[in-house]
């Protein structure tokens, strides 16, 4: 006589019970999600604007001109140096650098008081720049003493 030894697995029932504590777990967490993923890009994009200001500053630094920063849209800038060190920085001037906040922050815009100016010994003219999504806003604040600030 053939005896069994007991059984292994799982019944249709209880996969199905897993399931759907899994899809009610789901659904309870995907705007939470969403809410997090939309708050990581307003801070990802902060910080890039925060880094390429204290690039500009060092570049105004070690190549010994002003590096000026032209915000020309809500999502766009372009760093231009002056080349030709007369003083002043015209957009397109020297190495140009332009950034589109939105190809890697998707959803993220800003608005600048004034376009920043780095001088030779890496001080700047004040401004900030507040950038904004649903989930809320950052503004990054430029100090004339060249230090930049995410708050």
């Amino acid at each position: 006589m053939l005896k069994i030894r007991g059984k292994r697995g799982f019944t249709l029932i209880e996969v199905m019970v897993v399931l759907a504590i899994l899809a009610i777990m789901a659904a309870i967490s995907i705007p939470n999600f969403r809410q997090y993923i939309m708050q990581r890009r307003l801070n990802g994009a902060a910080r890039q604007v925060m880094s390429d200001f204290m690039s500009a500053r060092m570049t105004a630094v070690s190549q010994n001109r002003k590096v000026k920063i032209f915000f020309f849209s809500n999502h766009q800038y372009t760093i231009c140096d002056d080349a030709d060190n007369n003083g002043t920085v015209s957009n397109g001037e020297g190495t140009v650098q332009t950034r589109d906040v939105q190809n890697d922050y998707p959803g993220v815009t800003f608005t600048a008081t004034v376009d920043p100016v780095f001088n030779l010994n890496g001080t700047a003219n004040g401004t900030t720049i507040s950038l904004t999504n649903p989930a809320g806003t950052r503004t990054v604040s430029l100090a004339t003493t060249g230090r930049a600030v995410i708050q």
